[in-house]
């Protein structure tokens, strides 16, 4: 089981395949929008808490199409 409780920006965008680059995540940083970060001299790290909340704010949810459910018989 891993136990950290902290990622590298390099480890975040790894988490979140690549869709999320250093950049941006530079980016978000200046303008104090994203996953909140904890910056300890030089280095930056975001609380794996931070980022399942985070993950959590940005889901969207979906309904069922009707056209799903005929196809299912239904």
């Amino acid at each position: 089981m891993d136990n950290r409780m902290f990622l590298t920006a390099e480890e975040v965008a790894e988490r979140y395949r690549g869709t999320i680059s250093l950049g941006t995540l530079r980016n978000w940083r200046a303008k104090r929008i994203g996953p909140a970060y904890v910056k300890l001299g030089k280095a930056v790290l975001y609380p794996i808490e931070e980022l399942e909340m985070w993950d959590q704010n940005n889901t969207v949810a979906c309904r069922a199409s009707k056209r799903f459910s005929m196809n299912r018989g239904e």
